[in-house]
């Protein structure tokens, strides 16, 4: 059995994929180029593959031998998972234990967005604070305010829980309704007009879809509050790049906190990098090591799984076609 791995794991993981098969490894600490991607794939009977590399439909029809595809994340938008499922080729992903570690960096940063850090950490650093003043650097509270959850998963739900610790008033909305989870954590659904009009601080934990791409654009952050702000822990595309550099820009909404941009990575000169109001951080919503190694090691046991041809511990199930978000949808209300 022959296993492409596009990127070194942490942890035991590519010892685990040794013991399964022959493997070939991008040993370069960077994103494995299309071309050699494409020269290794033909022969392979697994791809051990990082949210970065895409594996469309002629990249799986080239590959005769392929049985299982593991991703080294939650988000599979970099897969054609039809093709796959039309060939019979398992796909996994790694949901579950990057969950709490994600929803620490998005409640960071809309903390860090909503009190404005990143202009009083400059300040300081200039030498221009000169003394306390009541009126300088002002931002918006996170206690007693209204959380708005655009999905309802594993990391929206982690994020409810964190946000009764400051006793916010927590509104969703998402594909289903979860009664259960309502109850549980004291949440409350609703579409997705009156989530954005409502909600203080949004929050965006949905997978990129067809129907959730640039789902928040110039009306949706025309429906939001002045004083509102925006943290997406999702993917770049889910959120329109020159929409939110106008919201930001002309105070339709107060900050934005994003661990994922469109394009990712960006240009230096991408505007979002350089305004003040905006926090941009590399991707890292999981960078612990313990959560990364955990990772790596569950992508390696879905690979070893589908070699053997057993179910794979976490395998990908393509969404249902009905949405909240329809692709038709009516434009928000401006």
């Amino acid at each position: 059995m022959r296993i492409v791995v596009t990127r070194r794991p942490p942890g035991d993981a590519l010892d685990m994929l040794e013991s399964a098969g022959q493997v070939w490894l991008w040993k370069e600490d960077r994103s494995i180029p299309r071309q050699v991607l494409e020269e290794q794939v033909p022969t392979a009977n697994a791809l051990y593959t990082m949210v970065s590399d895409r594996i469309d439909r002629p990249l799986v029809d080239s590959a005769k031998r392929l049985v299982v595809i593991s991703n080294v994340g939650v988000g599979v938008d970099n897969i054609d998972l039809e093709v796959c499922a039309e060939r019979g080729i398992a796909v996994g992903n790694t949901p579950d234990v990057l969950t709490e570690t994600t929803a620490d960096t998005a409640f960071g940063l809309l903390i860090a967005a909503a009190r404005r850090f990143r202009g009083g950490l400059e300040y300081v650093r200039r030498g221009r604070w000169d003394g306390w003043e009541p009126t300088r650097f002002w931002g918006n509270d996170i206690h007693g305010s209204t959380l708005g959850l655009i999905g309802f998963g594993r990391i929206g739900r982690a994020m409810a829980r964190r946000a009764a610790g400051f006793r916010m008033n927590v509104l969703y909305t998402a594909r289903h309704r979860q009664p259960l989870a309502e109850a549980d954590l004291g949440t409350r659904y609703v579409g997705l007009q009156e989530l954005l009009t409502e909600s203080d601080h949004v929050v965006i934990a949905v997978s990129l879809t067809e129907e959730t791409r640039s789902m928040i654009d110039a009306a949706a952050f025309r429906a939001m509050k002045p004083t509102s702000t925006l943290v997406n822990i999702s993917r770049g595309a889910v959120v329109d790049s020159e929409a939110l550099v106008v919201a930001l820009r002309t105070g339709e909404i107060a900050a934005a906190g994003l661990d994922v941009i469109d394009p990712e990575p960006p240009p230096t000169d991408h505007t979002l990098l350089h305004l003040e109001n905006c926090y941009v951080l590399p991707h890292l919503g999981s960078s612990t090591e313990r959560t990364r190694v955990a990772i790596a090691e569950l992508a390696a046991e879905n690979v070893i799984a589908g070699l053997r041809g057993q179910p794979l511990p976490a395998e990908v199930v393509p969404p249902a076609p009905d949405s909240v978000f329809p692709r038709n949808r009516r434009p928000l209300a401006g």
